[in-house]
């Protein structure tokens, strides 16, 4: 597995287009603009069949430090939940029922029992 980035993107794009690149760069930024813009705004944003953005507020709150037992506070924060589509789920789903399960290896070394 491997990390695509804007540029790949834009890149084919241009490839399936053969609009010019400044084009492309421009809508493409325009669009991911547009999703941060409405989201601020506390907006959230349905693609029918690709899946949904919105933001999930979480709540300050008192946790515990694990290893030293100590309470520690959790500001409020804000993320962005996202919701895959029918389309991109059945997508997904049928892509991994032909693909190999892969297992990445833990960093941490192996416990003894």
């Amino acid at each position: 597995m491997s990390t695509v980035t804007k540029k790949d993107i834009i890149d084919r794009i241009i490839d399936r287009t053969k609009e010019p690149r400044a084009s492309v760069k421009l809508v493409v930024q325009e669009f991911l603009d547009q999703v941060i813009v409405e989201l601020k705004k506390g907006n959230r944003l349905e693609f029918r069949d690709f899946g949904v953005f919105e933001i999930r507020r979480r709540e300050a709150r008192v946790a515990q430090n694990p290893k030293t037992l100590k309470r520690v506070e959790v500001p409020a924060r804000v993320s962005v939940k996202f919701k895959a589509g029918r389309l991109m789920r059945e997508t997904l789903e049928r892509a991994n029922a032909a693909a190999p399960l892969v297992v990445v290896p833990s960093k941490e070394p192996a416990r003894k029992a």
